[in-house]
């Protein structure tokens, strides 16, 4: 199918404000063509031996030079501030990794953390690496069954918590995990209650440790991350990653995100998401930034706070934050003093063309999308600093990642496509150094991602004459309508235009006649009243931009809409709903919406 580009393209020129630094990348199609990863590799220390670990790239390596500079800084939910150098984040994950090597916690065990964005689990994440073991992060959010399926699937050897996690979410589910022999709790300081039957104390174990185990000799290829992620059945899957993943999130801060060392660097996602783990501990701190880490939930004047007391230079953010900061209205971010933020990027979904377009009206700067996947393991196509955005645009690959797009044959083979403006699936060349290496325990399932010497995505997008790529949907969220191909996000970007819409989710719905109609569901801004009319305007609206063809045919105003907790709307869950048919797993719903 073909893209008709008859509204023309709007397109945001790089920021030149002569206040902050050059950006890490140039000239684009100059740096895609000369890049090596060999080359890159050079940036990395690694370990005698040709040997590489994640804990000592993000750690150790910046003791001679960086070692007084601080690394992390915690906000508290309650206003409580802590800084942490690196020496003293050497210290602390020597002592976690010595803590975990006494317990017998081995090379290749699975280390999981189910808490709150609270100094332990940065600890954790970073010295479960150095012992070489792998780590997995939980959303905190999860309820005892999620939490169960994934430290069976996972033989999760040992879980940091904290005491009120571990009474509601994992002392029911305790007996069902025969592998689970170490649950170390995250107790408040002065805490003298007695510990639950079967756990640790974190902060004693933690004391008792030395400050100088070495980090253990990984290979690249060793595993080193566990990602789970949400499937259309009730089992997640669980994508494993391996040390040599650093050398993309060290490569994809540089060139992406365009981290520099003195910069102060916020990553909104919690590390129970892969953004969280990838960019919100990995890749900043390979860089000797500073990571901001708050532990309280969205609130808008709050983040707006955040960004000018901190002296937030770069900000990466989800598309779910960014709408949500947009429904509070243009005159709050005013209030602020934004000048020391040089770049915004965003992730998690495609960012609709309006939200671009509000940061550089209501911002001052341009919100900079870029297109991964938890499977990826980083950033692989982008809008960079140095190139002009295109609203709505994923932007083009990173140098070391060749993506094209495919059309899946009968025969399980692939033809590549390649007219501009043409909808294919998104499909990568694999080498890139964060490609995942397997489904825990699924080698068929993960076969069936590869054909024609391509990983296979399942997104749909199209791509420009100039090598723009353009999200247009999920495969299995296409609308097939009276012969039309109808990409979802195409219409929610239409509906989100209106000034009454705050957020919208398309899918199909059966019919008859045209095999599919278009349904389009809306939750409204503050103030809007759920109406007949504003119904009737809204759908008048879409035929209006999009053409009778394309526009919904059925629309439900409704309070909310199905979310993951890392902001993707869950169109499956709508569809579900509205058909009656089974939901799949739900454990990554953000709320009952």
């Amino acid at each position: 199918m073909s893209f008709d580009p008859s509204q023309g393209t709007v397109e945001l020129a790089p920021s030149r404000d002569e206040r902050f630094v050059a950006p890490n990348l140039g000239d684009w199609a100059q740096a895609w063509r000369s890049f090596s990863w060999e080359a890159a590799r050079r940036g990395l220390e690694g370990l005698p031996g040709g040997g590489l670990n994640i804990a000592h790239e993000a750690v150790d390596r910046h003791l001679a030079r960086r070692g007084g500079h601080t690394a992390m800084r915690f906000l508290s939910a309650t206003g409580a501030r802590r800084d942490v150098s690196y020496a003293e984040l050497l210290s602390l994950t020597s002592r976690f990794a010595d803590a975990l090597a006494t317990l017998g916690v081995a090379r290749g065990d699975a280390v999981f953390c189910l808490t709150g964005r609270v100094p332990e689990l940065y600890v954790a994440a970073l010295g479960t690496l150095r012992r070489g073991a792998v780590f997995c992060p939980l959303f905190s959010a999860f309820g005892p069954e999620p939490v169960r399926a994934r430290l069976s699937l996972g033989k999760g050897v040992a879980l940091v918590t904290t005491p009120a996690l571990y009474e509601r979410k994992v002392r029911p589910i305790r007996a069902a995990l025969p592998a689970l022999r170490h649950v170390l709790l995250v107790r408040e300081a002065g805490d003298g209650a007695p510990l639950p039957e079967g756990t640790l104390d974190l902060n004693a174990l933690l004391a008792r440790a030395s400050t100088v185990r070495a980090v253990e000799a990984t290979r690249p290829e060793d595993p080193a991350l566990l990602h789970f992620t949400s499937g259309t059945t009730g089992t997640p899957k669980g994508a494993l990653h391996c040390h040599r993943a650093v050398l993309q999130h060290h490569v994809t801060g540089a060139l992406a995100l365009d981290l520099h060392p003195d910069d102060v660097f916020w990553c909104t996602a919690d590390p129970g998401w892969v953004t969280g783990t990838s960019y919100g501990i990995v890749s900043p701190l390979t860089h000797g930034a500073t990571l901001l880490v708050d532990e309280a939930e969205f609130d808008g004047e709050r983040w707006y706070r955040l960004l000018q007391e901190e002296a937030v230079t770069v900000w990466y953010t989800a598309p779910t934050a960014v709408r949500m900061l947009m429904k509070l209205g243009d005159e709050l971010p005013r209030q602020f003093d934004l000048s020391r933020l040089r770049f915004i990027a965003s992730v998690g979904e495609p960012l609709n063309p309006e939200a671009v377009t509000w940061s550089a009206r209501v911002l001052g700067r341009t919100i900079h999308d870029n297109w991964w996947q938890t499977e990826t393991g980083g950033i692989m196509i982008a809008n960079f600093r140095s190139m002009a955005v295109r609203p709505g645009s994923m932007g083009k690959p990173m140098p070391g990642v060749e993506a094209g797009l495919v059309t899946r044959l009968p025969d399980g083979s692939v033809k590549e496509v390649t007219a501009p403006d043409t909808v294919g699936e998104l499909a990568l060349r694999p080498g890139w150094p964060s490609m995942f290496v397997a489904y825990l325990n699924e080698p068929a399932r993960y076969q069936k991602c590869f054909a024609g010497g391509w990983y296979l995505t399942g997104d749909l997008a199209r791509k420009d004459a100039d090598g723009y790529y353009w999200f247009v949907g999920r495969s299995d969220d296409v609308i097939k309508s009276s012969g039309h191909l109808i990409g979802p996000f195409e219409v929610e970007s239409v509906l989100l235009e209106h000034p009454a819409v705050a957020e919208a989710a398309v899918i199909g719905v059966p019919d008859p006649m045209a095999g599919e109609l278009v349904k389009a569901f809306v939750s409204l801004k503050p103030g809007m009243a759920a109406d007949a009319a504003l119904e009737k305007a809204l759908l008048a609206h879409a035929r209006k931009r999009l053409g009778v063809a394309v526009a919904p045919k059925l629309l439900a105003i409704v309070p909310a809409l199905p979310r993951t907790r890392s902001g993707k709307l869950m169109r499956r869950l709508l569809k579900a709903r509205e058909l009656g048919l089974p939901e799949g797993d739900l454990s990554t719903l953000e709320s009952p919406a």
